[in-house]
């Protein structure tokens, strides 16, 4: 094999790669994590479940492969946030219901003990609430104007942004995620 020819099928894995993710993820999205299954992913891509493994050898790896990919769609750039910048995460968030539903049902599940995302989300919250206090550090300074540290702050901050995805994939006509979202920052202390 040539290298090009070499390079064409690594490329050709690559991209079908993506398309199983893909499908993982629209596959969880409508049905969970627990009751997905890696035929009715293959199917969807059109492979046997045997090709399918040929790509991840078990579930749990394309789940890894998944939030993988959810992450970088949503990577935060090096720069630093500013708490009016989370209005525009939150409006993306809305444009996006399908990614969101695969992250919260995910999310959900995740909560009993021996789901293969469990240490995922643990690891990510504690990095969320990391960053999202360093965020309000730098707009407020050691005590936001309602007195709270932002170590305090940044779980009701991240739980507001959960919590709000929550209701608005229950009832997106009737709640307003950004709006909300704006709604609680003024009780933080920002200015409209």
């Amino acid at each position: 094999m040539s290298y090009g020819e070499f390079m064409n099928a690594r490329v050709r894995s690559e991209e079908r790669r993506a398309e199983i993710v893909r499908a993982a993820l629209e596959v969880i999205a409508e049905r969970g994590y627990r009751a997905a299954s890696l035929a009715a992913v293959a199917e969807r891509v059109g492979l046997t479940q045997q090709g399918l493994l040929h790509y991840f050898p078990t579930k749990d790896a394309l789940l890894v492969a998944v939030l993988t990919e959810r992450d970088q769609w949503d990577a935060v750039p090096d720069t630093q946030w500013r708490v009016d910048l989370l209005v525009s995460l939150v409006e993306y968030n809305a444009m996006r219901p399908g990614i969101i539903q695969t992250f919260s049902a995910l999310l959900g599940e995740s909560v009993t003990e021996g789901h293969p995302a469990r240490g995922y989300f643990t690891e990510r919250y504690a990095k969320v609430r990391e960053n999202m206090a360093a965020v309000l550090r730098a707009e407020y300074g050691d005590l936001l104007p309602n007195g709270l540290t932002p170590e305090r702050t940044a779980p009701l901050l991240v739980a507001v942004m959960d919590g709000l995805q929550y209701q608005w994939l229950l009832d997106p006509d009737s709640v307003d995620m950004p709006g909300a979202f704006r709604d609680f920052l003024t009780l933080l202390g920002e200015q409209g």
